[in-house]
């Protein structure tokens, strides 16, 4: 295997050449570490590499995974045991600094690990170190004024997309196998559509906030990105809360022959409204390729859909300038945050008690909404652009539609409130590339415990349309 084959590999594939002896969790450790010293300047992608870290635990990997078989010494942890991962940087680490790409936590150590970082160490994951992101998570582009813009690995000229463009851009440039992001309001999502990565935000609750620094508790999730669906299930297997009756995570094979297919619905209304037409284009390739894989496909009414954006923008406001108050960071320290989050949060301080109150009962009937579409219609999923346009320039405050000039910032989140607002699980996979190279992401939205199926339904498109560019760097 060439230098990038090993790198771009399966996490199945890499578990494979580890027991067969073909290749070893420190070797591995180490390959990424040099790839991500000479990558990284580029990129942008990582604020701490915990190098020694890494190689503690890639040797207790090894020496665990290479111990002679008996009742002493061998463990096989599964899937992940050995694999290089990184970490957010919002996300509590036991004694690794962890900022939320802010100035306010520049020097914060962690005395535990938040619960789904010892869940992923259980497991035998590697932790490489933690990603670059936008400020406190607040903002979803990664251009950050403290510790610099995290760029795409496919135009560096490009953003990542955000709030875990570290962990898009890293994943994407073949410097880890898999990521752990956070999504408010499409932060896993949308940087995975920039970057050509898959990305999944699982129902809010099924994967642990706890010790994960918040954005707004009630919209908050914690969820895996990597470079396939079935990475993103692996990765997604050791820290997930199941129901009794739930299956595992790793079998994402398609349904048998003769099985009832799939059934997709696609919003007539709002998603489609404002979109850049080669993303259109793009998209309705994907549509029809999902089609002659037997899917069908039906146009579907969402009622409030149109709603959600300022709903979802009230609640973040509101609880996002609370956190930072109760944490006495907001006012007092407002000239140490960068100014689009400093803004944000002199916007919270200005939503009423009745707007907040109007935004959580619109919540409320559009989660029901969206089940009695679905049930409506027998739909399997959602399915529509993960974003409208793809990765635009850094530095670019509006984008250009129909002649129109639109804050990027709502573009990009136009798609994404509504899986936020529902609670909804829902995964953003590559489905294709602009005339200029860019990637397209697509997004599936499904039902309360529907994350399995989400991933089957996307896995089969995978199969028969892989994705084998690389980013060339």
């Amino acid at each position: 295997m060439s230098e990038n084959d090993i790198a771009y590999a399966s996490i199945e594939h890499i578990g494979t050449l580890f027991r067969k002896r073909k290749l070893s969790p420190v070797e591995l450790t180490k390959f990424m570490l040099a790839r991500i010293e000479r990558l990284n300047p580029k990129l942008n992608a990582f604020l701490t590499i915990t190098a020694e870290l890494a190689l503690t635990h890639a040797k207790s990997a090894e020496s665990e995974l290479f111990a002679r078989r008996g009742p002493k010494g061998h463990r096989d942890r599964g899937p992940l045991h050995g694999i290089p991962i990184s970490i957010k940087d919002n996300i509590y680490t036991a004694g690794v600094r962890t900022t939320a790409g802010s100035k306010i936590l520049r020097d914060f150590m962690p005395l535990r690990n938040a619960p789904v970082v010892s869940q992923l160490l259980e497991a035998g994951a590697v932790p490489l170190g933690k990603t670059n992101m936008h400020e406190f998570a607040y903002g979803i582009t990664s251009e950050n004024p403290h510790y610099g813009a995290v760029r795409n690995p496919w135009d560096l000229a490009r953003i990542s997309g955000g709030s875990s463009g570290g962990s898009a851009a890293a994943v994407a440039a073949g410097l880890c196998y898999g990521s752990i992001g956070t999504d408010t309001g499409g932060s896993i999502r949308v940087p995975s559509s920039l970057c050509g990565v898959v990305g999944l935000k699982p129902f809010i609750g099924r994967v642990s906030a706890q010790d994960v620094i918040p954005l707004s508790t009630r919209l908050d999730c914690v969820g895996p990105l990597a470079r396939n669906t079935s990475d993103v299930a692996l990765l997604l297997e050791p820290i997930f809360l199941r129901g009794k009756r739930e299956p595992n995570l790793r079998s994402l094979r398609s349904p048998s022959k003769g099985a009832r297919p799939f059934h997709l619905g696609i919003p007539k209304d709002f998603v489609l409204d404002l979109i850049a037409e080669d993303v259109r284009t793009v998209f309705e390739d994907a549509l029809r390729a999902f089609r002659k894989l037997g899917a069908k496909t039906k146009e579907i009414s969402i009622p409030l859909l149109a709603e959600t954006e300022l709903a979802g923008n009230q609640i973040a406001w509101a609880e996002a300038t609370h956190y930072h108050q109760q944490a006495g960071w907001f006012p007092a320290h407002a000239d140490e945050y960068g100014e689009d989050v400093r803004t944000r949060l002199e916007m919270g301080t200005k939503v009423s008690a009745v707007a907040y109150l109007e935004a959580l009962e619109l919540r409320d009937k559009f989660i029901q909404q969206i089940h009695v579409t679905m049930a409506d219609n027998a739909l399997d999923a959602i399915v529509f652009p993960t974003a409208p346009i793809a990765a635009p320039l850094i530095g670019s405050e509006t984008i250009s539609l129909n002649g129109t000039e639109h804050p990027t910032r709502a573009l990009l989140l136009r798609n994404n409130r509504p899986a936020n607002l529902a609670g909804a699980p829902a995964l953003s996979i590559p489905c294709g590339f602009t005339p200029t190279g860019l990637p397209v992401g697509l997004q599936l939205m499904g039902a309360v415990t529907d994350e399995l199926l989400l991933l089957r339904i996307a896995h089969g498109f995978e199969r028969a349309h892989p994705q084998t560019l690389r980013p060339e760097l």
